[in-house]
């Protein structure tokens, strides 16, 4: 059942699934909603977990029209659904997400014991042509993504999602990207797409060095959306407080580790928690 909390500028939906124990918060990325996280929101209950999936603003069931899609504004929103459940939370944010759980993280020590980093967007990104030219996986992820934002094409998001999940796909692909058609045809959905895709992260670099609880990045190996995927997550625990982070590499994912293996990534995700929550 949704659920929805008022924020300044509009409401926030969420899904409180059953189950006891520290509350962990899941935020999707970009051209997303909360569905994002149907494998492993059961997954995390199983293993003794309080779930609370987040539609982002302008997306899924949440407020459409808003002023501004930045990390800092969706940080704010995380944080008002975490004090709305009577935090503290392990937030563990997907892509635009992954930086917003920086700035939460940064902002508000107190609501947030630990976050994990999903295939984060969370450091200003440098693009060489070089290795535009040199690795086809990045250059078609690059392409694709700028056109979903330029042109505001489902069928050009769809053709990224195809590259951005290599190799097996969920068994319910189909069907759900009919359902992900059907949220962002919805009026005002893309535009949202749109705007939140153009806010650069900057914002979340920022507050690396002023995090100060532990921090799980997780990357898969083929994620078109970085050159060397590793690299950039080794320069993210890099920026962090010293012993702060760690990085965990996917082998055969793509930007979704958590859809494709999410056994896999629901077993890092567990063991952070059990080791970093906090009454």
């Amino acid at each position: 059942m949704t659920e929805f909390v008022s924020v300044d500028g509009g409401s926030i939906a969420y899904q409180v699934f059953d189950g006891d124990g520290p509350l962990v918060v899941l935020a999707h990325g970009i051209g997303h909603d909360r569905k994002g996280f149907r494998f492993m929101a059961p997954l995390l209950v199983d293993a003794g977990y309080r779930v609370v999936s987040v539609d982002l603003r302008g997306c899924g069931e949440s407020s459409v029209q808003w002023p501004s899609y930045s990390r800092t504004d969706i940080a704010g929103d995380l944080l008002a659904v975490v004090r709305h459940l009577g935090g503290p939370a392990v937030l563990v944010g997907h892509s635009v997400s992954g930086g917003a759980a920086t700035i939460a993280a940064a902002q508000a020590p107190e609501l947030i014991s630990g976050i994990v980093e999903l295939a984060p967007f969370t450091r200003k990104q440098s693009i060489k042509l070089g290795d535009l030219m040199r690795i086809s996986r990045y250059r078609k992820g690059m392409l694709r993504v700028m056109g979903t934002v330029l042109f505001g094409s489902l069928s050009i998001w769809h053709r990224y999602l195809d590259v951005a999940t290599p190799g097996t796909k969920p068994a319910d692909w189909t069907e759900w990207l009919a359902q992900n058609d059907a949220t962002l045809s919805e009026p005002g959905r893309m535009k949202a797409f749109q705007k939140m895709g153009q806010s650069p992260p900057t914002d979340a670099g920022a507050q690396l060095g002023n995090v100060r609880c532990p921090v799980l990045v997780v990357e898969g190996s083929l994620d078109p959306d970085w050159a060397d995927p590793r690299k950039e997550g080794e320069a993210i625990v890099a920026a962090l407080p010293a012993g702060l982070g760690r990085l965990e590499m996917i082998e055969g994912a793509g930007h979704y580790p958590h859809l494709q293996f999410p056994d896999e990534v629901v077993a890092l995700v567990s063991a952070f928690v059990q080791t970093n929550s906090r009454a």
